[in-house]
């Protein structure tokens, strides 16, 4: 069974940077990142495919960007320019073949002081 490590997270303040990785343990035909911040829905910010073709929330365009080792099974979120309103638990996400089930990790917390 595929699983996902997440790591990276943390605190920063406004206008700073952090990267986060996610390893998968398997197989995968996509990955990406998703969050969610308190009291609200979870919601994608990037996502990858094997191909390498992306796309991004328009809230995050221009300070994020997804990319990812496929020697090494590894996704990772490089977040520039973060913003208070960024604050949230990141998720990664991935679709693993032959059934294209969606499996998560466990999550990241990111706080993004002002």
């Amino acid at each position: 069974q595929v699983q996902l490590v997440e790591s990276g997270g943390g605190l920063v303040q406004a206008g700073g940077s952090l990267r986060l990785s996610c390893a998968a343990s398997g197989n995968i035909r996509a990955m990406g990142w998703y969050r969610q911040a308190t009291g609200k829905q979870r919601e994608l910010v990037a996502r990858i495919t094997s191909g390498g073709n992306t796309n991004y929330a328009d809230s995050v365009k221009g300070r994020f960007t997804i990319s990812k080792d496929n020697a090494a099974n590894t996704v990772y979120l490089q977040m520039n320019s973060l913003k208070p309103v960024d604050t949230a638990i990141y998720y990664c996400n991935a679709i693993v073949p032959p059934w294209d089930l969606e499996i998560w990790g466990q999550g990241t917390l990111v706080t993004v002081s002002s």
